[in-house]
């Protein structure tokens, strides 16, 4: 390998991100107000909430706090500060709408109006978009792969449901580095 190459390799900006949420089972709590806090009624069960930063290459970059399952996956990534590059490419759900970041362009499916169908371009732009974000949805799914995380959580210990979701994502990124998934170039 030449110099040169591996001087690009060094230097090469990761312009694409994604993000997206993932939700965790845990134990019901005992206090009322509690089952209420953590109750999600997507999943009809109690949980615990984190959003996810990948990169390209499927690495987790940031992982939020643990927030209870009542809270919305945008409220979350409100409340989080993203640094990403100026001019780069962030890649979100439509569950995400009205979610901005300055300097960073913002790609997310087209929702269907209430007054109408989406057209087949916008389908086919929808489909594009899905395509390429199916990353994020690997990654949580390599990080799940863990039983841990996955399965219900019985444990009361303070802290300790973070610890093993960062342990995770930490097990997810070593894999990547022994075994890389390959994509397809994003072109923007």
């Amino acid at each position: 390998m030449t110099h040169r190459r591996r001087l690009q390799q060094i230097v090469k900006i990761q312009v694409s991100f994604f993000h997206d949420g993932t939700e965790r089972p845990i134990q019901r709590p005992k206090d009322r107000e509690a089952q209420q806090a953590y109750y999600s009624g997507k999943k009809k069960q109690h949980t615990l909430k984190n959003n996810l930063l990948i990169n390209a290459d499927s690495k987790v970059l940031l992982l939020t706090p643990s927030y209870e399952g009542r809270i919305h996956d945008k409220r979350i990534a409100d409340m989080t500060v993203y640094l990403l590059p100026e001019g780069s490419c962030l890649y979100q759900d439509s569950g995400f709408q009205g979610f901005s970041v300055p300097g960073v362009k913002m790609i997310q499916p087209m929702k269907k109006p209430k007054s109408r169908d989406l057209t087949d371009q916008e389908k086919a732009k929808n489909r594009e978009i899905s395509s390429i974000r199916i990353r994020i949805e690997h990654a949580i799914r390599g990080i799940k792969r863990y039983r841990i995380v996955k399965d219900k959580l019985r444990t009361s210990k303070k802290g300790f449901a973070d610890l093993v979701m960062e342990t995770c994502c930490g097990l997810h990124n070593f894999r990547l580095n022994f075994r890389p998934w390959v994509y397809p170039e994003l072109q923007h």
